[in-house]
């Protein structure tokens, strides 16, 4: 059995010596089953009362496998250390239902001159524990428990749907319900970014644009940011990891398996704040709206997935849960979109197709080389695709460049680019910003300060741009090996070869992306040095 240090017994001893009586014990923190998924409910809680004095002198919550130790140190908190309003003390006598917490402390607190005695009842300890029980007993749960299993698999289907993936922000539909006091919902889908995904359902247009005109002022304070966030009307489902705080900054949330993916309802409301908590008609109406999105979704997939957001409307009814307190059975729910109103956030927003035009302008020798493209850690390898994959990329992914390719060989000779999807998504729209993508070449270029010499793999654009992807060491064996093969291949393919970019470089296929996190294949021409005509590049101080 583990004892104090003679130093600490000392100290201890040098504390005052009230003639009290503390009640000690170790117990569950709750056996109610509604609290089972709550990790610190689970824990055993351990409290040590000044029964004399009638107050709490130390308290701690612990995992049930921690050890008797645990009770120790409580003890040493209570009399050094004591919760308000008591004062650093030794008691004469210690109180405990336990037999074996009993003797436990016997043989630790020896030479304390502190009696350990055993009763059947701990009258002040009892009473605290019914006071924790009836509390937890009368919290609200997240969901009412009659919907809670419906709604947690309508948030999975929302998130296998992944409405983000082609709808903005400011991209409104609207939800006609009619029914628990809501009238209509503004839906705006979170996601496209791939900085938060979930779905708002705004009880109002003023509400979304008030919240909308608030965020691009230019007072960005983090202040006035949370005082536009509080001043929302709206019900909402959001996700996150399970484990939010081992989060990557760049890591994106879609790369996550679905296991680790943990959907949270709530309402805000200017008046009430933020509340992760839904009541009976508020889930009700949650719930009635999210279908609607789902099936609406599922219908006009294709419609919505393109360029402009198109004016489409549609009525669906809608079974709602069995509960003893509602007895409507279904309701009739219209979802449209709302080009117009889209528009007008866009304009507000100042978003201005032309901004992102770029100049054409080129030098009549060297156009000049940026090195702005590629996101930093960004997985770049050059290998080759069969040609089953080619006809299977070209069906699946959302951005495809195509050209008319000979398939000879063992397959596309590509150049693969993986990092996370917000970086992907940009990447993809910079290229095409820039008119697509012309050809994949490699240049040679040099060192001039240490000698190194280079194979510099650069993307050029149809404006002219030159971007650089790649600087590969000439002595590198590996690349050299990677280049003598896909020199060999563009042969085969005379001249042709493609550019994957790929999200998941922080997730379980990072360095070995599969079919679903490919985004953009770029199908181009490849050219030679010697048809570029650049020379050797030199590296230039800045």
């Amino acid at each position: 059995m583990t004892s104090f240090n003679r130093s600490t017994t000392r100290r201890l001893k040098t504390l005052t010596q009230i003639p009290s009586v503390w009640e000690g014990d170790r117990r569950p923190m709750s056996s109610s089953p509604t609290s089972a998924s709550d990790s610190e409910s689970n824990g055993e809680c351990i409290l040590w009362v000044d029964g004399s004095q009638g107050v709490v002198r130390g308290m701690d919550v612990v995992s049930p496998e921690i050890g008797p130790e645990a009770i120790v140190r409580t003890l040493m908190r209570a009399m050094e250390h004591p919760h308000s309003p008591g004062k650093p003390a030794r008691p004469q006598k210690i109180v405990v239902k336990d037999r074996e917490i009993q003797f436990y402390l016997r043989g630790v607190l020896q030479g304390l001159d502190i009696s350990i005695d055993y009763v059947p009842e701990l009258p002040l300890i009892d009473e605290l524990f019914r006071g924790f029980t009836e509390i937890q007993d009368n919290q609200v749960p997240d969901l009412p428990p009659q919907y809670a299993q419906v709604l947690r698999d309508q948030a999975f289907a929302v998130w296998h749907t992944a409405p983000w993936e082609f709808l903005e922000e400011q991209q409104i539909l609207s939800i006609e319900i009619n029914n628990w006091d809501v009238g209509t919902l503004y839906v705006s889908v979170m996601g496209m970014l791939g900085m938060e995904y979930g779905i708002l359902l705004y009880r109002s247009e003023d509400s979304l644009r008030q919240f909308r005109a608030e965020v691009l002022e230019d007072d960005e304070s983090q202040a006035h940011l949370e005082e536009a966030f509080l001043k929302q009307d709206c019900l909402f489902l959001t996700f996150e990891s399970e484990d939010e705080d081992e989060m990557d900054g760049d890591e994106d949330l879609s790369d996550l398996p679905i296991s680790e993916i943990e959907p949270t309802f709530g309402n805000i409301h200017p008046l009430e704040g933020l509340r992760s908590v839904l009541y009976e008609e508020e889930a009700l109406a949650v719930f009635v709206a999210l279908e609607s999105l789902i099936r609406f979704i599922r219908d006009y997939h294709n419609q919505l997935d393109t360029e402009t957001f198109p004016t489409l409307s549609r009525r669906y009814r809608i079974s709602v849960p069995k509960s003893n307190s509602e007895s409507i059975k279904s309701l009739s729910v219209t979802v449209s979109t709302m080009p117009q109103l889209a528009a007008e956030l866009e304009e507000m927003a100042g978003w201005d197709m032309e901004e992102l035009e770029m100049g054409a302008e080129e030098s009549p020798d060297f156009p000049g080389l940026r090195d702005d493209l590629i996101p930093q850690n960004s997985f770049i390898s050059l290998g080759v695709i069969s040609w089953e994959m080619l006809d299977s990329l070209r069906q699946g992914v959302l951005n495809h460049q195509s050209a008319e390719i000979s398939k000879v060989g063992d397959g596309l000779p590509v150049v693969l680019i993986q990092t996370s999807r917000p970086k992907a998504k940009t990447l993809i729209e910079n290229i095409v910003a820039a008119g697509g993508l012309k050809a994949i070449c490699f240049n040679p270029g040099a060192d001039p300060f240490d000698g190194d010499r280079y194979d510099l793999g650069l993307l050029q654009a149809e404006n002219g741009e030159f971007f650089l992807f790649g600087e590969f060491l000439d002595d590198d064996p590996t690349h050299g090996e990677a280049r003598k093969k896909w020199d060999e291949r563009c042969k085969n393919t005379n001249g042709y070869c493609g550019l994957i970019i790929a999200k998941g470089i922080k997730g379980s296929t990072s360095r070995n992306p599969q079919l679903g996190d490919m985004m953009a294949l770029f199908e181009a021409q490849s050219l030679s040095h010697q048809a570029l005509g650049f020379g050797t590049l030199q590296l230039m101080p800045e």
